[in-house]
């Protein structure tokens, strides 16, 4: 800092920021704001405060305060904190270590300390693992901030018109900026799950709606009875854990094959989705070179020629997708592993792109021999569309089949069109992205179709367990702990008992406790949070609500905010230092995981982008003019 810098500091007064949420996001934001303090800053004193009842750098996800069972849905080699060469933001890289280098290194004693085994590069690891890395994290960007760190460990309940932010002990603290970087937020009972609650209540059952499954309380599922459980991904695996390895019981490895010892305290889990099936695995090899690409069909080109103004999904939109995933899969498999193709790629390639359904149809039938080779996104999507078994046994039977086939399919590099699929999802993703950004997307196709059913497919295919734990659902079903109960569940309530029926097995299933294994649907007119519910109560804050074109509600969209995440009034003004980020928020890169190293993730930019304006609107007053007469 010069001598004029000091001079400049002493005439501000100190400025205060306020962030309330203390998870990763705001973790990943100071470290921002760090790395352009000097640059920007001009030596004002700043107090930052961090408000949230779980301990800043983890949050309420991450806290050391939860099972070790449960695990991380990445490897340690897929999770960074810190910018890279990749990324691509006007601030400096700092660089620091990802996951993996950080769990080989200076983690290492740290995790020895906290009782946790160490993981290799590819290992999924418990997720008090990533909570120790992001404590770490958090210690080391409180030391690089350029301000004082104070943080709150409880809930803040109001924000004053005078920027006052009040916390629920009854603490106030003046801010100059407030940044409400809130996670996955609690929500009101749908008025169908309220029902549910009701009658089950009245009945004497045991109903749990949506909810994150590490926060649940399962301790009224009892030994030996049967539970059913509506949802197949990863709330019913951590579910599955729980209930399982959560109350003693144990697996032994013999010849390869894992075998679950029971303790005699596990319930019968019958579960049953709308696919029936469980997500796929996770992909347990990397193929070099291979990484998302831009799309070649589904691009914003693409959709401009499609005119202007709102796009329909499904008839617009769709078959790009459709066309995307076919020619990622398909130019992996000719490309890759031509000895399993009849024709060269260039053939292939231009029926492909004259994508005429009948001449591509017969394409693949004769150019492609193997059908587990073949890509049809509706058959990836429905594995079991149209079959019916009238016996649950041999139903059984087929399901443990279709999983064993996917734990191999999913270490075998030599079907690495599966990898190339992966990356197609992830750029598709980018340009729907825009699409919702841009308003290209009616309300109704945004929540139908892109927020429902696209992320349910994402989620299937490229969003699944680790492999192990797939091997442990057959274990348990090999040990009748986990039962399978079809497509399409239907669940009602019938003579006190809750009954479960599938379109695609006989017979029905009745127990007395019935679990929705899955989060509730994001709505932030129906958030339980205090704080926001005031904001939108008063205006400061605005959120759609949003309705379908027969006007059916479709529930509360996400919070308004403008390019540069300030937050948008419910009279369309821009508050000028209130900002908002996370995934209830419009516009808010990064909130669907932890970035991946040297992949350019967008919520590092944004992230850099944001500290940055922050940075500027706290700068001496005196700072300010010089740059303006610049």
């Amino acid at each position: 800092m010069t001598v004029a810098d000091l001079r400049r500091s002493w005439a501000e007064p100190p400025a205060t920021i306020v962030f309330v949420g203390g998870g990763p996001r705001t973790v990943g934001l100071l470290e921002r704001f760090a790395a352009s303090a000097d640059e920007l800053l001009g030596g004002r004193a700043v107090h930052i405060h961090v408000v949230d009842p779980y301990p800043a750098g983890g949050g309420r996800i991450w806290r050391r305060d939860q099972s070790r069972l449960l695990w991380m849905n990445s490897m340690t080699s897929d999770v960074t904190i810190f910018t890279d060469e990749s990324v691509k933001c006007e601030g400096p890289i700092v660089p620091g270590p990802d996951l993996a280098t950080w769990v080989a290194g200076e983690g290492a004693v740290i995790l020895e300390r906290a009782g946790l085994e160490p993981a290799g590069p590819m290992d999924f690891p418990p997720r008090l693992l990533q909570a120790e890395y992001l404590a770490w994290v958090w210690d080391r960007v409180v030391r690089d901030l350029p301000a004082t760190v104070t943080t709150h460990l409880e809930r803040a309940v109001e924000l004053t018109p005078d920027h006052r932010v009040i916390l629920a002990s009854g603490k106030e603290i003046a801010a100059d900026i407030v940044v409400l970087a809130l996670g996955y937020l609690d929500r009101l009972p749908t008025a169908s799950e309220a029902a549910w609650a009701t009658r089950a209540s009245e009945a004497g059952l045991t109903y749990i709606p949506p909810g994150y499954t590490a926060d649940v309380d399962l301790s009224d599922l009892r030994p030996g009875e049967n539970v059913i459980i509506r949802g197949f991904g990863q709330a019913f695996i951590d579910l599955m854990v729980l209930l399982t390895e959560g109350r003693g019981g144990w697996y032994d490895e013999c010849d390869g094959l894992l075998s679950y010892r029971p303790s005699g305290n596990e319930p019968i889990l019958y579960v049953g989705s709308r696919r029936g099936v469980p997500y796929h695995a996770k992909l347990g090899y990397t193929v070099a070179g291979t990484k998302p690409v831009p799309t070649r069909y589904l691009t914003k080109a693409a959709l401009d020629a499609l005119g202007d103004g709102v796009l329909d999904f499904q008839s617009q939109l769709s078959p790009l997708i459709d066309k995307e995933l076919t020619f990622a899969h398909y130019q992996q498999l000719f490309t890759a592993h031509p000895e399993r193709t009849r024709w060269s790629w260039p053939r292939f390639a231009a029926v492909l792109d004259r994508w005429s359904p009948r001449e591509f149809e017969a394409a693949v039938e004769d150019a492609v021999p193997d059908p587990a080779d073949r890509f049809v996104r509706a058959e990836v999507d429905r594995p079991l569309s149209g079959r019916f078994f009238a016996d649950r046994e041999r139903f059984e039977q087929v399901l443990a089949g279709v999983i064993e086939t996917d734990l191999l399919r999913r270490v075998d590099a030599s079907y690495s069109a599966d990898l190339a699929v992966f990356n197609a999802l992830l750029s598709i993703y980018s340009v729907l992205s825009v699409a919702i950004t841009e308003g290209r997307l009616s309300d109704e196709d945004r929540v139908r179709h892109v927020e429902t059913e696209w992320h349910g497919f994402f989620s299937f295919v490229a969003s699944g367990p680790p492999p192990r734990r797939l091997e442990e659902l057959l274990a348990l079903h090999r040990a009748g702990i986990v039962r399978f109960a079809g497509p399409d569940l239907d669940v009602a309530i019938d003579n006190d008992q809750f009954v479960a029926r599938s379109s695609g097995v006989a017979a029905e299933i009745r127990a007395r406790a019935f679990v929705e294994a899955r989060l509730p649907r994001p709505d932030v007119l129906a958030a339980t949070d205090p704080l926001l519910r005031g904001l939108l109560a008063s205006g400061v804050l605005a959120a759609d609500e949003l309705f379908a074109a027969d006007g059916t509600s479709l529930g509360g969209g996400q919070l308004k905010a403008d390019s540069q995440c300030r937050a948008i009034r419910a009279d369309g003004t821009v508050h000028p230092s209130l900002f908002l980020l996370g995934p209830s928020v419009s516009g808010s890169a990064g909130s669907s995981g932890f970035s991946r190293p040297h992949f350019n993730g967008a919520g590092f930019q944004q992230n850099d982008a944001v500290a940055r304006h922050l940075l500027k609107l706290l700068a001496p007053t005196v700072r300010k003019e010089e740059r303006h007469a610049s």
